[in-house]
């Protein structure tokens, strides 16, 4: 379908908006809001029926839609003053006004005799192990002259990974993964096998002075083309439209047919303030890093970041799971940390209702609280609005069996496992199997989980507790003494007493089984 108007022609089967003979650059968001608009010229549009066609009913806030109304008329050469094409109708919505007509056109494909010759080929198989299409994105290269500033780089490939996620059509392989490959020359077919993915993002950020330069392309693993690549240069105060504008021109390229019948929604809340945002990148760098003073650095770094920018979701929703998290492993008072992290997490919602780190946060001091049903829709909320979330996953496989629910706790983080299959936290999902696998009475296997943990994380507090617990249930007193002697040198506050203040056991059984598997184990 084409529509025409004023000089102007939107072809929706090419998703091409022509001045003339030049080509207008549109946001993918913004060109399905005016198609949208131009289809219902006839009568005004609210704001409830853009939001259920465009957003596909989600939440947004009134400046999202304003502002993509105020992409709109840039895009068709309307202001928000003029409205001579898409006018405002006081309290009731918008509606498209100007002179407009449409018609059929029938496209013949580029190409056409090749493409006919490559339909009666066999489809190329498909690399991902799981069961929708899987992408992978490496982090970006460094091309600076300041090493300082590679958390910079970091920070592009993470917020495009975040992006991506949130889209519900295909996997994207999580952050601690894919970066395994830094700084390693490694051909996209290796990736491809190991990661289970069937694309890859590469790319390199060129910061100099107030400017940037980012390059990134996208890859078919199976044939090793690049089925696109685009550079941006930009000024610093740019750089988060210019990372919206590299996640919509991947899932374009990706997914073209789903692009025209779902909109794009990944949309990526940025603070007014670029040293709150560099902070934060500086903050998530540590925070991956899963040790107690790598976490306290990462806190001291929020703190910072908020005084600067309060109302920062991400900083917000980042600091409360440090705390929450720090609190879990032993390293920080369990008193202490829930008040502080309980309202990191609520002023996060507040900042950014669809930040799943948000959500991710709060889950955790509702589940520390003993607010079991509250916790559980937190962290179904926080997976709703980032399947490939991997640490959401993982904790709340913990949080069900906690709750009792431990067979499908160990699918939970099983599933955590196989979506981030090359993982710092591995060894946290490990761990977390381990004592699912504990819950249910299967000591042997919560022994080889727990043990697995330790092999990708020897210090690691939750590991340490789930042998130690299941060696004294099964009476392998040698295991059990070692795992109590590592305990008390990862965790030295560990105690019975500990555990039963401060593990949030729902079921009563539960929590007397895991103690008499510490007081067999020699644990006071």
């Amino acid at each position: 379908m084409q529509f025409v108007f004023s000089d102007q022609t939107l072809d929706t089967e090419r998703r091409e908006l022509c001045r003339g003979s030049e080509r207008i650059a549109v946001e993918p968001q913004v060109f399905d809001l005016l198609v949208y608009l131009l289809d219902n010229c006839d009568r005004v549009v609210s704001k409830d029926d853009l939001i259920e066609a465009i957003w596909d009913g989600r939440i947004v806030s009134e400046s999202t839609l304003t502002s993509r109304i105020n992409a709109a008329r840039k895009a068709i050469g309307d202001t928000g003053r003029d409205q001579k094409l898409i006018r405002t109708i006081a309290r009731k919505g918008f509606r498209f006004v100007g002179p407009l007509r449409s018609q059929q056109i029938a496209h013949r494909p580029q190409n056409a005799a090749r493409q006919s010759e490559e339909a009666v080929e066999a489809p190329r198989p498909v690399l991902s192990p799981l069961d929708k299409p899987a992408i992978a994105v490496l982090p970006f290269t460094n091309m600076s002259d300041e090493p300082e500033q590679e958390y910079f780089s970091e920070g592009i490939s993470e917020d495009i990974i975040t992006a991506l996620s949130k889209l519900r059509w295909f996997y994207v392989i999580a952050r601690n993964s894919s970066f395994i490959y830094k700084a390693k020359a490694v051909h996209i077919k290796e990736i491809g096998e190991e990661l289970g993915v069937g694309y890859v993002v590469e790319g390199s950020v060129r910061k100099e002075g107030n400017r940037v330069r980012i390059t990134a392309q996208l890859n078919d693993v199976a044939t090793g083309v690049h089925i696109w690549s685009e550079h941006y240069d930009r000024s610093l105060a740019d750089v988060f439209t210019v990372q919206d504008e590299i996640t919509q021109a991947i899932v374009a390229a990706i997914e073209p047919q789903l692009y025209a019948a779902e909109s794009f929604r990944a949309q990526r809340k940025a603070p007014d303030s670029m040293d709150a945002w560099d902070l934060v990148m500086r903050a998530l760098s540590h925070y991956w890093r899963v040790t107690r003073q790598d976490n306290m650095v990462a806190q001291a770094l929020l703190e910072k970041a908020i005084s600067i920018d309060p109302e920062y979701g991400q900083a917000l929703g980042l600091l409360a799971a440090s705390y929450m998290f720090s609190a879990h492993m032993g390293w920080a008072d369990m008193a202490t940390a829930i008040p502080i992290a309980e309202r990191a997490a609520l002023a996060a919602i507040r900042a950014d209702s669809e930040d799943p780190w948000a959500h991710y946060a709060l889950a955790s001091v509702y589940l520390f609280t003993r607010c079991f049903e509250d916790s559980l829709a937190e962290f179904e909320l926080a997976l709703r609005l980032n399947p490939s979330f991997s640490p959401a996953r993982g904790i709340y496989g913990v949080a069900l069996t906690y709750c009792g629910r431990w067979e499908d706790g160990d699918l939970a983080a099983r599933q955590a496992l196989r979506l981030s299959p090359r993982d710092p936290f591995a060894a946290v999902y490990c761990g977390v199997v381990a004592y699912a696998q504990f819950v249910g009475g299967n000591y042997d296997e919560a022994i080889r989980m727990s043990r697995e943990g330790l092999r990708q994380r020897n210090d690691f507090v939750g590991a340490h507790r789930v042998l130690a617990a299941s060696a004294g249930m099964t009476g392998k007193m040698e295991i059990a003494e070692a795992a109590i002697s590592e305990l008390r040198r990862a965790q030295p506050n560990i105690s019975l007493a500990w555990i039963a203040k401060e593990i949030p056991f729902k079921l009563d059984v539960d929590r007397d089984r895991y103690l008499e598997g510490f007081r067999r184990a020699g644990l006071e």
